[in-house]
């Protein structure tokens, strides 16, 4: 296999680029932050000035963007298209709307080049460890092409079938269970502050009874200890809460949790926490009970 090509050293990024070099994968990337650039370096890796540099000769592209228009614009825009062997594989790990994979997938294939759609859950703590579930669709060219890189990032690979924009439906409908499942996790401890609870024992009693979720016992330490620093943000979720919102529409399908929850993610934004951590959802609550989530007689 020739060189592997990863655009996109974010947060999550970066941990997968330090797994695919782990395993042995020689690896270029590019952002468009120098530091995370020379972060790249530091572990191993090599990057270039440009996207099309570093993606020259490439016959695997992993993007790990936010959104389709960053997807499109670093694939298009950029002359990575161009650069990439003939016939490469792209693999696209970001949450897009599934007619947008598909419209990808086209644009890809008229290229001359492959996409597997390749959205990844897990999040920053998944991407470290090498443990990413990653929900697919493409072609057997496409996975065998990228094969090592799979076994590198994940700990479990869904092989969803060969049509582009699968991987991405199975996403974004998981998308609706995570980010809910969040929303309640702070709604929970928004109630059990204002009625008197003592936080740390409703979070033991939760996480140990029917009412646990994962995003409740991932997320509520975080909220105890008023942590803001970025595993995952507030506006990843805005945005694809408003996939999981365009998906229902696309299926007419009424989503009310769905949107409530949107809504508080984007009462969050509103109120400046849309960079940080997603567990701040929590301050929309606090601003509307007037109650701070360590202790029931307010902060």
């Amino acid at each position: 296999m020739n060189e592997t090509c990863l655009i996109g050293l974010g947060a999550m990024g970066m941990g997968m680029a330090r797994n695919i070099l782990k395993a042995g994968i020689a690896l270029r990337g590019f952002d468009l932050s120098e530091p995370a650039r020379a972060q790249l370096v530091a572990e191993g890796g090599t990057t270039a000035e440009t996207a099309a540099e570093a993606a020259t000769g490439c016959d695997l592209l992993v993007l790990m963007v936010v959104n389709a228009e960053q997807a499109r614009a670093a694939i298009f825009a950029s002359g990575v298209a161009q650069a990439l062997t003939p016939g490469a594989t792209i693999m696209v790990c970001s949450t897009i709307a599934p007619e947008d994979a598909r419209a990808l997938a086209a644009d890809i294939d008229a290229a001359g080049h492959i996409m597997l759609d390749a959205p990844v859950s897990g999040g920053q703590v998944g991407a470290e460890a090498g443990t990413l579930t990653l929900m697919t669709s493409g072609s057997e060219t496409a996975y065998s092409r990228a094969d090592a890189v799979l076994g590198a990032i994940a700990g479990k690979v869904h092989r969803l079938g060969d049509a582009p924009g699968l991987g991405a439906t199975y996403k974004v409908v998981h998308q609706l269970a995570a980010g809910v499942h969040l929303v309640a996790a702070a709604e929970v401890m928004a109630l059990g502050a204002r009625a008197g609870c003592d936080p740390e024992k409703l979070f033991e009693i939760v996480s140990t009874s029917a009412g646990q979720s994962w995003m409740f016992e991932d997320r509520v330490p975080r909220i105890l200890a008023g942590e803001t620093a970025p595993t995952s943000t507030v506006d990843i979720f805005v945005k694809d809460l408003g996939l999981v919102l365009q998906t229902g529409r696309d299926c007419a399908t009424p989503l009310p949790l769905s949107a409530a929850a949107h809504q508080m993610m984007l009462a969050a934004s509103a109120m400046g926490y849309g960079r940080l951590d997603d567990s701040c959802v929590i301050r929309a609550y606090e601003a509307l009970t007037g109650y701070g989530t360590k202790s029931p007689e307010g902060e």
